[in-house]
């Protein structure tokens, strides 16, 4: 049976398997980061999302999906070191402003969740797509979200759409030339290699479908 709309329990399983996802992948985006950047983001994201996780059970009784991604939020601008801490609270700070209030989020919400996220990383980092950072995964996910939603696919299709997109978006960075961060430094020589905030963003939202599914 199709899902119409998904409440908290999905936020939380979206964390859960956020956390599991970046733990399991964390030497993978390691190598990403030496070969392009600092080489933390790994320790960084799993740090952070391990943070959240410890915090989860501590939500309050009623807590609706916004609570679930403001302690998100709050806990990886205070956990996550480098750009990514502060990016990544942002998208999900944003992300629970869209959807405050709210206890069932439907396709529409979702999308305007997805939306919400990739702007608040935009305005943060002033990165376009191109720019060879997580915008070249946030951007194709929300596009492939709203074509989802527009076409009368559920809740669970809208996102592993966006999913689809965003994992597309993020093999995509390998041949560009970096334009923002760290990577920016290297010139050609960051060409042939995956965004790690990219790829980073595609297990998250691998995760967010995963628990819709």
């Amino acid at each position: 049976m199709s899902r119409v709309a998904l409440g908290t329990e999905w936020a939380l399983d979206w964390m859960r398997g956020a956390a599991a996802s970046l733990s399991d992948h964390r030497a993978e985006l390691v190598r990403l980061d030496r070969e392009i950047g600092d080489g933390d983001h790994g320790e960084n994201m799993d740090r952070g999302l391990s943070a959240v996780l410890a915090k989860l059970d501590g939500l309050a009784d009623g807590a609706t999906p916004a609570d679930v991604l403001k302690l998100v939020a709050t806990t990886l601008i205070s956990t996550v070191g480098g750009a990514a801490g502060p990016l990544y609270g942002t998208a999900f700070l944003k992300a629970s402003g869209a959807v405050a209030g709210t206890q069932e989020l439907d396709s529409g919400a979702v999308v305007a969740l997805l939306t919400a996220a990739r702007d608040g990383i935009v305005t943060r980092g002033k990165a376009e797509p191109g720019d060879k950072t997580m915008v070249d995964a946030w951007t194709p996910a929300v596009d492939a979200a709203e074509a989802a939603r527009s076409s009368g696919a559920d809740v669970a299709a809208v996102l592993t759409a966006a999913a689809d997109a965003a994992a597309a978006g993020a093999e995509a960075t390998e041949p560009l030339v970096a334009r923002k961060g760290r990577a920016s430094y290297l010139g050609e020589r960051a060409v042939g290699h995956r965004d790690p905030g990219a790829q980073s963003t595609a297990l998250i939202l691998r995760a967010a479908a995963e628990a819709a599914a």
